[in-house]
């Protein structure tokens, strides 16, 4: 299956740990994974893959706001409705459930059916969550 990971990270850094290791246990599958940035790609190609996953981090430690960079990049294209999605979210704070929460209305404001969420406690766990996508 074709899947791409949209690495949302809450400030523009390099790919973080956990994406890499969501994106190792899925490519140790069988998958052919994807990984874009979400504060530097448009979404131009989001519509050509089987399977979108969102990894991002809450912007703060409270009140679970996400990052601008995940609806402007969801928002930017059509063709997502109806796309079979995960959305993931690395454990920040108290409010991550919240974060997580408001993760999934963001995804699927724009059509996307959102079948698996969870919250990714480190790169191993983000490992092994990545080996069950498709499963």
């Amino acid at each position: 299956m074709r899947i791409v990971i949209i690495s949302a990270p809450a400030h523009r850094k390099p790919v973080p740990d956990y994406v890499a290791a969501l994106q190792k246990g899925m490519t140790s599958m069988g998958h052919q994974v994807d990984i874009i940035d979400a504060w530097t790609e448009d979404g131009f190609r989001l519509p050509g893959y089987e399977y979108i996953v969102v990894a991002a981090e809450a912007i703060s430690l409270f009140g679970g706001k996400m990052p601008e960079a995940v609806s402007k990049i969801l928002a930017t294209r059509s063709g997502l409705g109806g796309k079979k999605s995960a959305a993931f979210l690395r454990k920040t704070g108290p409010f991550t459930a919240k974060a997580l929460s408001n993760l999934m209305r963001a995804m699927e404001k724009e059509g996307m059916v959102v079948n698996w969420s969870d919250i990714i406690l480190n790169a191993p766990h983000a490992e092994a969550l990545g080996k069950h996508i498709g499963a």
